[in-house]
């Protein structure tokens, strides 16, 4: 941004070159020009376990389950009730054996503070490009916000005016995420403390099973939250474009008696979301999810 951009004066002129910057904001060549100046080199690791074909990117994290334990062991081990929250212990994991992954200390999101124990990431994802991208975008969806809110138009054109600008930011945020292979996504779940170690060995045996998605992970005990607060469960899947597989999720929660069972309905939020701070309440108006369990969803076919 150059430094005519701190300024909007409301006059027709602006408003319109305004509406051109964000209709000529191109996902594809964003993302063809940044590839040219790479950011922080990956660490190059080996993995630790050998299995011929089980995979487990989470290997050697004391936090999540392993390989050379059962998941009997592992629940023991790490009951989310009773486990508390600790830097050495953030969250607590389990990925599906059965689909191959980038190992955790290999995956860009490790550069990303907080955003460390998202999905494991596929081959060739480049999360910080989507971090990078994703916050220009919603700088540009900021400064179009403030731009109409000072307009003097009327407020139902203002309205209308921001509430497409925020359907086209989600949807380049979303366009940018899946080119550049940050396709993941979870269904959050939300418990109560006295229900969460029985929630999280159904999430986690099915998990482990193939029955879900590519990974779950599990809130430990904060020693400074309420008690009665719910605890957040994350059931994640490969790509939050493909409908049918998200249903076939949703539909495996369903069956294990994990959806709407308090009546209220679950939703979906794409990692990328995550990664660029859209969450309830965000300063942009966006929506911090993308699906819902109301939703309709296709099947496999």
């Amino acid at each position: 941004m150059d430094s005519d951009d701190s300024d909007f004066y409301g006059d027709d002129e602006t408003v319109s070159q305004l509406l051109r910057r964000v209709a000529d904001f191109d996902v594809d060549e964003w993302a063809q020009q940044h590839r040219a100046h790479p950011g922080r080199p990956q660490r190059q690791i080996k993995l630790f376990d050998e299995a011929a074909r089980l995979h487990n990117p989470y290997a050697g994290i004391s936090y999540a389950w392993q390989l050379t334990e059962t998941v009997d062991d592992f629940l023991a081990r790490l009951p989310p009730a009773t486990t508390d929250r600790t830097p050495e212990v953030p969250w607590i994991y389990i990925c599906n054996p059965w689909i191959p992954r980038v190992h955790k200390r290999e995956g860009q999101a490790q550069f990303s503070k907080g955003n460390e124990d998202e999905a494991p990431e596929e081959e060739g994802s480049e999360t910080a490009m989507v971090a990078q991208g994703g916050l220009e975008r919603l700088h540009l969806l900021s400064k179009f916000i403030e731009g109409m809110q000072r307009s003097g138009q009327a407020p139902s054109v203002v309205e209308r005016e921001i509430s497409r600008q925020r359907k086209q930011a989600t949807g380049d945020i979303l366009k940018l995420a899946h080119l550049v292979k940050v396709r993941t996504g979870k269904w959050m779940l939300f418990c109560p403390t006295t229900e969460v170690n029985e929630v999280w060995e159904i999430v986690a045996k099915a998990t482990a099973n193939n029955e879900l998605g590519i990974a779950a992970k599990v809130a430990p005990r904060s020693p400074l939250e309420d008690p009665r607060k719910d605890r957040l469960l994350c059931v994640y899947t490969a790509d939050f474009t493909d409908m049918a597989d998200v249903g076939r999720v949703l539909q495996k929660l369903r069956e294990l008696k994990l959806v709407e069972a308090r009546g209220r309905p679950i939703y979906y939020k794409p990692d990328a979301f995550t990664y660029i701070g859209i969450s309830s309440g965000n300063p942009w108006g966006l929506r911090a999810s993308i699906y819902s369990s109301t939703d309709k969803f296709p099947s496999r076919a």
